[in-house]
């Protein structure tokens, strides 16, 4: 995929993105959403597709989990893949499934060696079925678990080394994880492997809903904070150009607002800043 900024596509949006012809413009898709036979999900996927270049983002795969993808859903995803041919596949470093139960969120684990041994297993299997290169995310982390042998960066590097996979850095975790844990998301973020990272993802968050929680929320509901258009300015100095989607699953503006934030993208990457100046702002 070329380094330019797209948008998550939405079904209510879909009249802009077909008559829409900015150029660059590409859009992701989550694959749950299309991981179907036939019916009018795939007529309006196909309808994009053939407009626009298009990438798939998992969020079943359970990469961080014990167990080994589940096959039919490995098999239903590597069809949809086979019909797309998408630019990119992807989804987390997390675990989301345990004895057949399938939980709703994105869980951490300690980052050890037979942590990585695991994941590594699970990589493996989903580039062999889809018989192509994967993107793993570096998820939201809300708490700071015991045992942890690496740090993330490590733990990402590795994985790519070991098992050819590239990274999709969301530069919005990685802040609402530093403000969770304590630790510099600038630091972080310049730890991460510049030749790995294939993709960059931006989204809004917010507080928790509970007054007496400290914690930052992932909640892809709100516009892109300052904060992390700043870090996402320190990133493509650093590592370049690379494709960059702007995400919004809740609060859903209109297309318009969302191309603006796009075109904000877009000119960061056409025109990024001298590292010098995007690492002095911290």
């Amino acid at each position: 995929m070329s380094p330019t900024a797209g948008l998550g596509f939405k079904t209510e949006h879909l009249d802009e993105v077909l008559t829409s012809r900015d150029p660059g413009l590409w859009f992701e898709v989550h694959a749950e959403n299309y991981m179907v036979e036939g019916g009018p999900r795939l007529a309006a996927l196909a309808a994009v597709r053939d407009r626009h270049p298009i990438s798939i983002h998992a969020v079943g795969l359970s990469l961080a989990s014990v167990e080994a993808p589940d096959a039919g859903y490995l098999t239903r995803l590597s069809a949809l893949v086979a019909r797309t041919e998408p630019v990119a596949v992807s989804d987390h470093l997390a675990w989301q499934k345990w004895n057949r139960v399938h939980h709703a969120d994105f869980l951490p684990f300690p980052r050890t060696k037979a942590a990585l041994a695991h994941v590594t297993r699970n990589v493996d299997q989903v580039q062999e079925a889809l018989r192509r290169p994967i993107l793993v995310e570096n998820p939201s982390l809300y708490i700071d678990l015991p045992g942890h042998e690496m740090s993330e960066a490590t733990f990402l590097t590795e994985l790519t080394r070991r098992t050819g996979c590239g990274l999709l850095l969301d530069v919005n975790n990685l802040f609402v994880s530093a403000a969770n844990l304590g630790f510099s998301a600038a630091a972080a973020l310049d730890t991460l492997p510049a030749e790995a990272i294939a993709e960059v993802h931006l989204a809004g968050h917010g507080l928790d809903a509970d007054p007496d929680s400290p914690l930052l929320i992932d909640t892809h509901g709100a516009p892109v904070a300052e904060a992390v258009w700043a870090l996402y300015a320190r990133l493509i100095a650093r590592i370049g150009p690379r494709p960059t989607l702007i995400e919004r699953d809740d609060d859903i503006p209109t297309f318009d607002v969302l191309m603006a934030e796009r075109a904000r993208a877009h000119d960061v990457l056409a025109n990024p800043e001298p590292a010098s100046r995007a690492f002095s702002h911290g």
